[in-house]
């Protein structure tokens, strides 16, 4: 043992008396059972070579300062205000404390004077346009009275709602001013895969400019996994920590560009999981509502689910299988069934329940859309002319 590191240590010496360069560094340690080996350097002194370590290490470390440095700018502080109307008993119905009776009896005036209060919140958002647009939750500007945005380099500058779309939980909000303005770049949210770095950017708590780093961990959640109603969303799993406050934020990849916008976060039992809504889902509904002020949401009127894999252990089988149609819908005026499976749209093959609602989105309403369809032994076509999603939620 105290030869073989003698050896070792004879051999781990510079020559001075050569070129002033260390010819080879080697060295061999005896380490339990085994022998740990350093690579072989030659031709480097010590202050190159300790400066070529140092860059690579920081090489290795500095893509997350790099994509932060390219949208960190345009990620912005919304911070609202709404009035909060009240009556003057707290914890009592209003419907009870209006009651004549009841007034009478706990000898309250004749009328109860409502009382109010001013709530503060807060939220994220990111400049997508230089024209001064910013892309933000809708839950963040949900009835609010006064909007505020504060950008990172200082300025804070009165915000406009130009329209929100709760079924997405998307809202754009205008900047008032001349700007200019910082953009963030948008992404392709389809060109995302599951293990790939996230990247989330906000004020969580009101933290200004939080960065938090994980990866992709899966892609396509519906809200309804969730035991959300009432949206329409297949969202981005992360386990980059989103806390309240990111809400509206980007979720960037590693080259710095949107891929999607921060939502929510799973609390209670399998906490520590993140979801966004897909950047190109967002760009679309955007775009709505900037036109329009509003966004459409096509609807055939079915329930479906992924195609069961034909052996346990295998991947589930491509298309989509009707689960539910809803009656007097279109899809059931144009004789769609329960257990049919949908395997192409306009021709296309599909893979799955999110592939058949991202196609209809795209086709829009008031024009028929093709479905190829397995009916037992059978391959049939039909086409659905969809609806708007409030005229199939009119009673």
């Amino acid at each position: 043992m105290s030869a073989l590191l003698e050896e070792s240590s004879a051999e781990l010496r510079l020559s001075s008396q050569s070129s002033g360069l260390s010819r080879v560094f080697r060295c061999g340690l005896l380490l339990g059972t085994g022998v740990v080996c350093l690579p072989v350097l030659s031709g480097l002194s010590p202050q190159p070579l300790q400066a070529a370590l140092a860059a690579t290490a920081l090489s290795k470390q500095s893509f997350v300062a790099d994509a932060v440095a390219r949208s960190g700018p345009a990620v912005v502080t919304l911070e609202t205000s709404r009035t909060v109307r009240s009556m003057g008993m707290a914890g009592m119905p209003q419907g009870l404390l209006a009651d004549p009776l009841f007034q009478h009896f706990f000898g309250l005036p004749g009328r109860v004077a409502p009382r109010s209060r001013i709530e503060r919140g807060q939220g994220s958002g990111v400049i997508f346009s230089a024209e001064g647009l910013v892309l933000t939750n809708a839950h963040v500007v949900e009835k609010i009275d006064q909007l505020m945005v504060g950008l990172p380099d200082g300025r804070r500058v009165p915000g406009r709602l130009v329209g929100q779309d709760k079924i997405t939980d998307l809202a754009v909000v205008q900047l008032d001013g001349s700007g200019p303005w910082p953009t963030a770049p948008l992404g392709d949210s389809d060109q995302l895969r599951v293990g790939d770095w996230a990247i989330a950017v906000g004020n969580p708590f009101g933290l200004e400019n939080t960065v938090t780093l994980g990866i992709v961990s899966n892609l396509n959640r519906n809200v309804s996994q969730l035991g959300i109603s009432g949206k329409r969303l297949d969202l981005i799993q992360t386990d980059a920590a989103i806390n309240p406050g990111n809400s509206g934020g980007p979720l960037l990849n590693s080259e710095g560009n949107v891929v999607g916008i921060n939502t929510l976060v799973r609390s209670g039992p399998g906490a520590g999981l993140g979801f966004a809504i897909p950047i190109n889902r967002a760009r679309t509904i955007a775009q709505q509502l900037v036109e329009r002020g509003r966004a459409s949401h096509p609807m055939v009127g079915v329930g479906l689910s992924p195609v069961p894999s034909a052996r346990s252990g295998e991947a589930n089988s491509p298309g989509a299988v009707i689960r539910s149609v809803v009656p007097g819908g279109p899809a059931a005026r144009a004789g769609l069934k329960v257990d049919d499976v949908i395997v192409s749209v306009e021709g296309l093959p599909i893979d799955g329940p999110a592939e058949v609602v991202s196609a209809i989105d795209r086709h829009g309403v008031g024009r028929p859309i093709t479905f190829g369809l397995i009916r037992g032994d059978s391959r049939i076509e039909l086409a659905v002319t969809p609806v708007e999603l409030t005229a199939m939620q009119a009673p």
